[in-house]
Protein backbone atom coordinates (compact mmCIF):
# COMPACT_ATOMS: atom_id res chain seq x y z
CA UNK A 1 0.00 0.00 0.00
CA UNK A 2 1.33 3.75 -0.99
CA UNK A 3 0.20 6.29 1.38
CA UNK A 4 -0.48 9.82 0.09
CA UNK A 5 1.23 13.12 0.93
CA UNK A 6 0.03 16.40 1.80
CA UNK A 7 1.38 19.17 -0.61
CA UNK A 8 3.63 20.20 1.87
CA UNK A 9 5.72 17.44 2.49
CA UNK A 10 9.18 18.60 2.99
CA UNK A 11 10.77 16.15 0.47
CA UNK A 12 9.24 14.96 -2.32
CA UNK A 13 11.76 12.50 -2.82
CA UNK A 14 11.09 10.68 -0.11
CA UNK A 15 8.04 8.67 0.14
CA UNK A 16 6.12 6.62 3.05
CA UNK A 17 5.25 3.09 2.56
CA UNK A 18 3.15 0.45 5.08
CA UNK A 19 4.92 -2.93 5.81
CA UNK A 20 4.97 -5.52 8.23
CA UNK A 21 7.05 -5.45 11.57
CA UNK A 22 8.36 -8.91 10.24
CA UNK A 23 9.60 -6.69 6.86
CA UNK A 24 12.85 -6.56 6.84
CA UNK A 25 13.31 -2.88 6.72
CA UNK A 26 11.18 -2.69 9.71
CA UNK A 27 14.09 -5.20 11.80
CA UNK A 28 16.45 -3.22 10.82
CA UNK A 29 15.68 -0.04 11.88
CA UNK A 30 14.15 -1.41 14.99
CA UNK A 31 17.86 -3.12 15.59
CA UNK A 32 18.67 0.38 14.82
CA UNK A 33 16.51 2.46 17.22
CA UNK A 34 16.83 -0.72 20.08
CA UNK A 35 20.95 0.46 19.81
CA UNK A 36 19.71 4.11 20.43
CA UNK A 37 17.94 3.08 23.78
CA UNK A 38 20.65 0.93 24.66
CA UNK A 39 22.93 3.73 24.14
CA UNK A 40 20.89 6.79 26.01
CA UNK A 41 19.41 4.62 29.16
CA UNK A 42 22.63 1.58 29.63
CA UNK A 43 20.41 -1.15 29.01
CA UNK A 44 19.30 -3.29 26.33
CA UNK A 45 16.79 -1.44 24.57
CA UNK A 46 13.01 -1.61 25.02
CA UNK A 47 11.87 -4.69 25.85
CA UNK A 48 8.17 -4.78 25.64
CA UNK A 49 7.04 -7.45 24.06
CA UNK A 50 5.93 -6.84 20.09
CA UNK A 51 5.16 -9.17 17.34
CA UNK A 52 4.31 -8.57 13.72
CA UNK A 53 0.99 -9.40 13.88
CA UNK A 54 0.18 -6.39 16.65
CA UNK A 55 0.67 -3.71 13.21
CA UNK A 56 -1.73 -5.55 10.81
CA UNK A 57 -4.74 -3.64 9.80
CA UNK A 58 -7.28 -3.17 10.89
CA UNK A 59 -6.08 -3.58 14.90
CA UNK A 60 -2.80 -1.67 13.47
CA UNK A 61 -0.53 -0.56 10.27
CA UNK A 62 3.50 -0.10 10.19
CA UNK A 63 4.90 2.69 8.15
CA UNK A 64 8.62 3.36 6.64
CA UNK A 65 9.75 6.41 5.36
CA UNK A 66 12.16 5.69 2.07
CA UNK A 67 14.40 8.25 0.16
CA UNK A 68 14.72 7.98 -3.68
CA UNK A 69 17.00 5.38 -3.61
CA UNK A 70 14.84 3.07 -1.49
CA UNK A 71 16.89 3.79 1.32
CA UNK A 72 14.72 3.05 4.67
CA UNK A 73 15.15 6.53 6.79
CA UNK A 74 12.27 6.52 9.58
CA UNK A 75 9.23 4.10 10.95
CA UNK A 76 6.50 3.96 13.06
CA UNK A 77 3.35 2.17 13.59
CA UNK A 78 0.22 1.46 16.37
CA UNK A 79 -1.30 -1.52 17.24
CA UNK A 80 -4.95 -1.08 19.43
CA UNK A 81 -4.83 -1.77 22.87
CA UNK A 82 -8.06 -2.10 25.03
CA UNK A 83 -8.51 -1.66 28.90
CA UNK A 84 -6.32 -4.21 30.46
CA UNK A 85 -3.54 -4.69 33.28
CA UNK A 86 -0.89 -2.41 31.32
CA UNK A 87 -3.15 0.56 32.40
CA UNK A 88 -4.24 1.23 28.85
CA UNK A 89 -8.27 1.91 28.30
CA UNK A 90 -10.78 0.82 25.77
CA UNK A 91 -9.92 2.19 22.39
CA UNK A 92 -6.68 3.49 22.59
CA UNK A 93 -3.87 3.33 19.96
CA UNK A 94 -0.64 2.67 21.37
CA UNK A 95 2.40 4.08 19.15
CA UNK A 96 5.25 2.18 18.88
CA UNK A 97 8.64 2.33 17.33
CA UNK A 98 8.72 5.99 16.02
CA UNK A 99 12.38 6.44 15.06
CA UNK A 100 14.17 8.32 12.70
CA UNK A 101 18.15 7.67 11.68
CA UNK A 102 20.47 10.66 12.29
CA UNK A 103 21.30 10.98 8.97
CA UNK A 104 17.54 11.61 8.08
CA UNK A 105 16.64 13.84 11.17
CA UNK A 106 15.53 17.59 10.62
CA UNK A 107 13.56 16.77 7.35
CA UNK A 108 9.98 16.18 9.40
CA UNK A 109 9.59 12.43 8.92
CA UNK A 110 8.85 11.89 12.32
CA UNK A 111 5.58 14.71 11.78
CA UNK A 112 4.55 12.93 8.48
CA UNK A 113 4.84 9.65 9.94
CA UNK A 114 2.82 9.91 13.09
CA UNK A 115 0.41 12.58 11.22
CA UNK A 116 -0.50 9.20 9.10
CA UNK A 117 -0.70 6.99 11.89
CA UNK A 118 -2.74 9.19 13.89
CA UNK A 119 -5.24 9.34 10.48
CA UNK A 120 -4.85 5.45 9.88
CA UNK A 121 -6.12 4.81 13.84
CA UNK A 122 -9.08 7.47 13.66
CA UNK A 123 -10.25 5.64 10.58
CA UNK A 124 -10.11 2.24 12.15
CA UNK A 125 -12.23 3.24 15.17
CA UNK A 126 -9.43 4.43 17.96
CA UNK A 127 -10.63 7.21 20.00
CA UNK A 128 -6.87 8.02 21.68
CA UNK A 129 -3.22 7.85 20.95
CA UNK A 130 -0.97 6.94 23.42
CA UNK A 131 2.93 6.89 23.63
CA UNK A 132 5.38 5.95 26.54
CA UNK A 133 8.80 7.31 25.83
CA UNK A 134 11.76 8.26 28.10
CA UNK A 135 13.39 11.41 29.90
CA UNK A 136 16.46 10.38 27.97
CA UNK A 137 14.83 11.04 25.04
CA UNK A 138 13.98 14.69 24.44
CA UNK A 139 13.49 15.11 20.97
CA UNK A 140 10.66 12.96 21.02
CA UNK A 141 9.07 14.96 24.40
CA UNK A 142 9.08 17.79 22.05
CA UNK A 143 7.96 16.30 19.02
CA UNK A 144 4.84 15.14 20.84
CA UNK A 145 4.31 17.90 22.83
CA UNK A 146 4.20 20.06 19.59
CA UNK A 147 1.62 18.17 18.15
CA UNK A 148 -1.21 18.06 20.41
CA UNK A 149 0.24 14.89 22.94
CA UNK A 150 -0.26 15.86 27.25
CA UNK A 151 1.04 14.24 29.77
CA UNK A 152 -0.55 10.96 30.83
CA UNK A 153 -2.88 11.43 34.16
CA UNK A 154 -1.89 8.03 34.97
CA UNK A 155 0.87 5.92 33.40
CA UNK A 156 0.58 2.55 31.08
CA UNK A 157 2.71 0.03 29.43
CA UNK A 158 5.34 -2.07 29.93
CA UNK A 159 7.87 0.56 32.22
CA UNK A 160 4.99 2.12 33.62
CA UNK A 161 6.33 1.59 37.30
CA UNK A 162 10.28 2.92 35.63
CA UNK A 163 11.17 6.44 36.93
CA UNK A 164 12.79 7.35 33.57
CA UNK A 165 9.52 6.50 32.10
CA UNK A 166 6.66 9.05 30.01
CA UNK A 167 3.35 8.30 29.09
CA UNK A 168 1.45 10.73 26.10
CA UNK A 169 -1.55 10.75 25.29
CA UNK A 170 -4.26 12.52 22.56
CA UNK A 171 -7.97 12.68 21.38
CA UNK A 172 -7.93 10.98 17.77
Amino acid sequence: MSIQHPPHAPSPAVHLRTVTFAHPDAIALNDRVQLEYAERYGDEGDVTPLDATMFEPPRGIYVIAYDEHGTPLATGGWRSQDENESGYADGDAELKRMYVTPEARGLGLARRILAVLEDDAKAAGRTRMVLETGTKQPEAVTLYLSCGYTLAPQKFGHYRFDDLSLCYVKQL
